[in-house]
């Protein structure tokens, strides 16, 4: 569908290295990364608005990199809205119809279309500043999706809405994902919104891809600490693989041993989730084969969850909802123990 090939893009001041990846037909694609790391840059890049200094980009078969963005047969969504202010929605919505030069006709079919799609029928006569956040998202959409765009471009989207608004939102980006099959690529900074929707991830840092998979590689398997990092890992070590003559692979990092499941051998990193981490006031009787004592040094009160950090050393953090953390009341300078199985620590 879209091939984006060994791409470089130079701003002066920023640049966009040695970017390739493909985007298949009708698939749900996040571009995910930080603050700067050229996320905007590089959607903008694929909707002809930046000079491409080297590489290609390809759309079903056909070469566009020096395409104009007007005829690429792409539709961009800010997270600003970027409505026309003196414009009804109505207007808004039918101003790239009207640039195709469609009928008056089919101007209003497609009108009447996209709006029960959306929901925002009753919104038609309004003007964008009587909207709340949620309505000009959905609109700034409507108008994208209007033309019927080979491909959707959504520049972090949901970032202005409050959580509420964002996961309906975000809800109804999936359901016309699933209704129209378009192709979407959508960047975000935001990793449970990737890993909500997307099909697969392409992790931006520093101008280049650090690494594309599916949300569960992304979470569970990153290639590098700056992924491991970023997906929110927490527990990121740097150590040695060695074999033991019980016949276990263990992961050596300060005071502890790891036991591992890994062919890899040598200085390299591991990673554990905060949530595979079981915390218990007393030993538990389990099959899992790590299994360590320590001390709660410190807590993080997120609401319904909370992160404990837990030393051993080194220092574990691990997510224990409220009511287990009452039930089994914990506190700050409690003993505890952490138990968590040999495949939850992956070895990069």
């Amino acid at each position: 569908m879209i091939q984006v090939k060994n791409l470089y893009v130079d701003l002066g001041d920023f640049l966009l290295q040695d970017i390739s990846l493909n985007v298949d037909e009708g698939e749900y694609f996040i571009i995910l990364g930080p603050t700067g790391a050229g996320k905007t840059v590089l959607l903008e890049s694929i909707a002809g608005l930046y000079p491409i200094r080297s590489g290609e980009i390809w759309l079903r078969g056909k070469e566009i990199t020096r395409l104009e963005p007007e005829k690429r047969g792409i539709s961009i969504v800010y997270q600003d809205h970027a409505l026309f202010p003196h414009l009804s929605v109505k207007d808004n919505i039918a101003f790239g119809l009207r640039l195709r030069k469609q009928t008056k006709q089919e101007t209003e079919a497609n009108l009447d279309w996209i709006a029960e799609l959306l929901g925002i029928s009753y919104l038609l006569n309004r003007k964008p500043d009587t909207l709340s956040g949620g309505e000009r998202q959905k609109v700034s959409l409507a108008r994208a999706l209007s033309i019927k765009p080979q491909v959707l471009l959504l520049d972090e989207p949901l970032s202005a809405l409050d959580p509420e608004t964002r996961e309906g939102v975000q809800q109804e980006l999936r359901q016309i994902h699933n209704q129209l099959k378009v192709t979407i690529i959508h960047v975000t900074h935001d990793f449970e919104e990737a890993i909500a929707l997307g099909d697969r991830i392409a992790v931006l840092g520093e101008g280049c891809i650090k690494q594309i998979g599916t949300p569960e590689q992304i979470f569970h398997q990153p290639n590098s600490e700056f992924v491991a990092h970023f997906a929110m890992a927490r527990n990121i070590f740097a150590g040695e693989v060695v074999d033991r003559d019980d016949g276990n692979s263990v992961f050596c990092i300060e005071d502890a041993e790891l036991v591992v499941v890994t062919d890899l051998r040598g200085s390299l990193h591991a990673s554990v989730r905060p949530e595979d981490i079981l915390i218990s006031p007393e030993p538990l009787h389990s099959s899992a084969r790590n299994s360590f004592c320590g001390t709660i040094t410190h807590i993080t009160d997120r609401g319904a969850t909370l992160y404990l950090t837990v030393s051993l050393p080194p220092d574990f953090t691990c997510l224990v909802t409220r009511r287990s953390f009452e039930e089994m009341e914990l506190a700050g300078g409690k003993k505890v123990y952490i138990t968590f199985k040999a495949s939850a620590v992956h070895i990069f």
